[in-house]
Order: structure tokens, then sequence, then C-alpha cells
């Protein structure tokens, strides 16, 4: 379920003439590439407060990333079969929430694929496929139902030595919403968080016009598939053309299957659009997986949420609450 972020184009046209000023600075974090747009009164005001911004994301990365020794998440890989690990509250609800996608998809997401992540590499290094036998071992250590999450004591266990868990599936999309929330709360009227194609907005432009977001389609470059017109809400897109490989003629996704160990297919991009990136980002990838017609019949089940979809022959098919979803985007707030 490794998953790579399609680029969201962010169009903006606005000329100021509210007497506010717009700032964007593109920073890496959390091992990606982060656009922060962050509209006031004044230029030292909105540096200040994208300086804030990327001290949020600092922080939770520093919690949650795998990749981190000292995080939170990697003590809890480190001690896999061992005993469990207390984590803050704030870890431990996210690893909540996204074993809530694990049961509403059957493990078609699954946040322990990261063992995963040494059997398929997709930095060009990779020029023979993995056996059967690798990774039937590595899926042996995947498993939604072997990490055991105590509430009162706030600790995560993973039950079987070796296990790990990560969140490129939902981490970013968590990370640019609590920016969001940060900036909110310190009463900052707009801007946006891109998170490498997952996108959490609020407010409008500094000419009052709502933020124009374009949807890329991979076989149309030249060509938007959607323009979403946006005040408050989150974009997410998933997809496999930009990352992957390709072994005796054939192409590979990097968006892995958790049951099987092996690449989707069927679906080259799922954008998914509501209230809160995290969720957009827990659909988008459950919707790879899945495939077409599970992956709407889920959605169907969360009308808060709507999604487009490019399959692996360019077809652009939109679920049924599509555009009343899109129409949400354009309003101050989404109940």
């Amino acid at each position: 379920m490794i998953r790579f972020l399609l680029l969201i184009t962010i169009c903006s046209f606005a000329n100021n003439i509210s007497g506010q000023i717009t700032r964007k600075r593109d920073v890496i974090l959390m091992g990606s590439r982060f656009d922060i747009t962050i509209i006031a009164g004044d230029s030292l005001s909105a540096e200040k407060y994208i300086d804030q911004v990327i001290g949020e994301i600092s922080r939770i990365e520093a919690l949650i990333s795998d990749w981190k020794p000292n995080s939170q998440i990697s003590e809890v890989n480190k001690n896999a079969g061992v005993q469990p690990v207390k984590v803050d509250r704030e870890v431990f609800d996210l690893t909540q929430r996204a074993l809530f996608f694990s049961k509403i998809t059957d493990g078609a997401f699954d946040i322990s694929f990261a063992t995963m992540d040494k059997i398929w590499k997709f930095d060009g290094s990779m020029d023979i496929l993995p056996d059967a036998y690798t990774i039937q071992k590595a899926i042996e250590k995947i498993g939604h139902r072997n990490i055991i999450l105590d509430s009162a004591a706030s600790t995560i266990f993973l039950k079987l030595p070796g296990m790990k868990i990560g969140f490129g599936a939902t981490g970013k999309g968590y990370a640019a919403d609590r920016a969001r929330e940060l900036m909110q709360s310190l009463k900052i009227d707009a801007g946006i968080v891109n998170a490498s194609g997952d996108l959490s907005s609020w407010g409008s432009q500094s000419d009052g016009s709502h933020w124009k977001i374009g949807i890329n389609n991979p076989y149309k470059p030249q060509k938007v598939a959607d323009i979403l017109s946006m005040k408050y809400g989150s974009v997410t897109t998933s997809g496999d053309y930009q990352k992957y490989i390709e072994i005796d003629g054939k192409r590979y996704s990097h968006i892995i299957n958790p049951k099987t160990g092996m690449p989707v297919t069927g679906l080259t991009s799922v954008t998914v659009i509501g209230t809160s990136a995290e969720f957009a980002n827990g659909f988008s990838t459950s919707i790879m997986v899945l495939g077409q017609e599970k992956g709407l019949a889920l959605l169907q089940e969360y009308p808060d949420y709507a999604c487009l979809l490019i399959t692996d022959s360019g077809k652009i098919i939109r679920s049924k609450n599509y555009r009343r979803v899109k129409n949400c985007l354009k309003k101050a707030s989404i109940n």
C-alpha cells in the first residue's frame, strides 16, 4: 500500500484589492514537498505564520515518521513482538483512525504495509521482481488485527516480531489538517497547505475569490481533469503514473496491495474531496487498492466525501455525489 501522491495544480489569478498579501514557501518535510501559502496583512506576519506551520508539521513528523529512529512510531516498530509502547494520545488516536480504514476496507488499507518497504523499491535500483517466497514472508507480517491498542494505557503493541507500521497513507494529510487548524485558531483568514497533493485550504484569495485547484490528468498533460473552486475543504490524489518500475517490458505501480504484496492495477489515479485531508488520504489509498467498483461502493457509505477516478484506459469516472460535495467546497466551512 505504498503510496505516491499526484500533483494538484493550484491556480491563482487574484489581484490584491483587500490590503492583504500572499506569501508562499516550499519546503521538504516528512520526506515530501510541502507548499505553504498564507494570506496576511503584511509580509513579516505571513512569513511568521508560515514558520509556525512548518514548526507544527515538523512536530508531527518527529512523532510519527518511521524513518526517524527516535520517533514514537519507530519505538513501536522496534518493540514488535516484545512489548507495548506508550505513545502520546495524538499518536494513539491517529493509529486508531488508520485502523478504522482497515476495518471498513477489510484490510485493503493497512498501516502495517510498512513491512513491504524493503521488498519493492522504486528508486531506480530494482531490475528484477521479488520472488514469491520473499513476498509471502513479508505478507505474513502484515495484518491490522495484529496491532493491539490499549486506550486506557495509551499503548500500541505489534504482536508479531518484524512487524512495522507507517503513516505514508494518512500522515501528510493529517499534518495538512493540523496546520490549517492551527492557523484558524490564530485567526489567519486564508491559506493552503499542500503536502505533495494532500491539500487543506481555508478562506479566500486576497481579492475575495475562491482558490482554484486543478486535478491533473496523466493521459492529457496539457488539460486538467477538473478544476475545483474552493474556500474550505481538502483534496488528495493517489496515483501510480509518476512512480513505478518497468521490468521485462511490464510496468508495475508503486501502490501495493497489502493482501497480495503485488502492485495494484485498474486505476491510474484517485482524487478524493471532502472536509479532512487525512480522511481523504485514507479513502484515496483504499480506492486505489479496492478498484473502481468496490471503491465507489465504499464511498457511498460516506456521503461527505466524493471521488474522481481515472482508469488505466484513461476514462474519467465521478462518484454520484461528486457535484454536491464539489459545491460544498465553495462554502466558508463544511459541517
